[in-house]
Parts: C-alpha cells; structure tokens; sequence
C-alpha cells in the first residue's frame, strides 16, 4: 500500500468522481482508476462502486476512509513537529480556552506572542471547561486556558498563572449601584442571572453564597456572556462574573462592583499533558505565558475596611 494509492483513494471518494479527482490532483484519469485498482486488488475488497465515471463507497470503503482519515492526521502532525524542530518560530500553537477568557485574555496573550514571533500561526477552540480537559487528556489538544485550574491529575498538568476576583454586576438602577463595594451578603435578595447548572461559574457562586447562608434566587439561565450582561442591562437581575470576562468599558447600564467579606475569586492558569511533551512551537508559547501573566492584574480591588 503506498500513499499515493491512499491519497488518490480519498480524493476520488471525496469528489465522487473519477475524473475531478485527477483535475484535482493534477494527474491523468487513468492514472487514479490505475492506483485505486491496484489498492483495491491488494486489499482484496471493492472500495467503490462504478457507475461510469463517477463511483460511490461501499460499505468497507467507507470504513477504510475513516481509518485513511485518521492516518492523514498522524502523518499531517508529524511532519508540522519535524517542521517546528527545524524552525520552532514558524510553527502553530493550537489552544483552547473557554467563553469567560474570551473577550480579553485569548486577544492579549495571542497579540503580544505574534508581536515576538510574527511567524507562528493559531488554531483557536472555543469550548466547555470539561471538554477542554478531555480534549487536553485525550490528544485532542495541547494547550487549554483555564479559570478556575483544574487540579493536576490523570493525564494533565495544571500550572496557574495569576488570581482574578470575581465581581457583582448590577443594573444602574439598583439600590445598590452607587457603592464603591459589596458584602455579598447584601445581594441575597436578589434575583440571580447565572450560567446553567454544570457550568464551573456557576459552582464558583452558588458555593460563595452557600458559605455565607443563603442559597442565590436564580430567575434567569444563560450559556451565553453576553446574554447574561444583557440580561442585567435589562434590569433583569444581578450577576457575578470574573474581571477578565468584562470588556474594558461595561455599558452605562450595567456597574461592576468588588466583593468583600468574602472576596470570590478563581485562579486562571494552563494545562498541558502530563505523559507527552509539547511540540516545540506550543511549548515556547506556555513558557511565554508565565511571565506574561502580570499582565492581568486585579482591576476591581475592594477597598479595605476601616474599622471605627
């Protein structure tokens, strides 16, 4: 079996056509049918379906695909990490990061890594806190920030990078609005816009309130960030958010006030696999992340109390 063979196989298959397929390749007609016979005789199974020029999978043909597929990608990632050992600097960081570092810590950390190594290219994955460290224990990813840090266990390694507080956005309206900070206690009347139950935002506040004892009201659910802000915007109700997941200017509508006694806060960080080492374009990027990290600072420090 050569890659050749394979390579003419899954072009035909995509394309369902002899002849496109050696357009696409830039090869003869006769060339394609010639290598997908020879595959076909080797393997001792009809992979398609003849109807003139055109040809359909079959059932092992489709399944032989599936396994083409996956050998593509092994070959593919092979040669990019022998491309980035030749040359880390023009290599690809591919990571992950969920919604609440989205706005500002993704945009920042990206930039200013490109500003050093113009020639890395990204491969951004948007996803849940629980996929990413599934993606990052089963291969599927390298790199994924993290708010909070899972802890190291299993298959991954977690490193957290900086704290964050997490703050109380209310309407402008609210009675509350016009306070430099908050007891948390003091929103245990309100109404709550929160993430579903399942999301580690949501853990994070419905814990801090359970501490203090009173369980949050939750009146409205969203998945959604900017649902949640317009939710609040709307007079809706209130809702608590880390800092990163605020934009430099909130809407005149919405106030952004500190917590204190307690403080909530999350620790954001990275987590890399703990059995592989990374390719060495993405370990350059996580050994740039730790020095980066004073970058984010407490935005929404509480001012201290002063006792009479």
């Amino acid at each position: 079996m050569e890659l050749r063979q394979i390579q003419y196989f899954m072009e035909a298959a995509k394309l369902e056509h002899v002849t496109e397929a050696s357009y696409a390749l830039h090869v003869s007609q006769s060339a394609v049918s010639r290598q997908i016979f020879k595959l076909e005789a080797e393997l001792g199974v009809d992979l398609f379906i003849h109807e003139g020029r055109r040809v359909k999978l079959t059932p092992v043909g489709r399944m032989f695909l599936g396994h083409m597929e996956q050998l593509t990608k092994v070959i593919e990632k092979a040669k990019q990490e022998i491309e980035e050992y030749l040359d880390p600097e023009r290599g690809t960081v591919c990571i992950g990061f969920p919604s609440s570092l989205a706005a500002q810590m993704i945009p920042t950390v990206v930039s200013a890594f490109r500003d050093r190594y113009p020639s890395v290219n990204f491969q951004l994955k948007h996803g849940s806190y629980r996929e990413l460290i599934d993606s990052v224990s089963k291969g599927d990813l390298n790199l994924a920030l993290m708010g909070p840090v899972p802890p190291s266990e299993g298959q991954i390694r977690s490193e957290t990078l900086f704290q964050e507080n997490i703050v109380a956005l209310l309407p402008s309206g609210h009675p509350l609005s016009g306070r430099s900070s908050l007891h948390l206690s003091e929103l245990s009347g309100d109404s709550f816009v929160l993430f579903p139950e399942g999301f580690v935002l949501r853990d994070i506040v419905v814990s801090s309130c359970k501490q203090i004892g009173f369980e949050p009201k939750v009146t409205f659910e969203g998945d959604d960030l900017d649902a949640i802000k317009g939710l609040v915007s709307a007079g809706l109700g209130i809702t608590l958010l880390p800092e990163i997941a605020l934009s430099e200017s909130l809407p005149p509508s919405i106030v952004a006030l500190p917590l204190r006694e307690p403080s909530v806060t999350r620790e954001v960080g990275v987590i890399v696999p703990a059995n592989r080492e990374l390719p060495p374009t993405e370990k350059l990027f996580y050994d740039f992340l730790k020095p980066f990290s004073s970058v984010f600072g407490h935005r929404f420090d509480p001012e201290p109390v002063v006792e009479s």
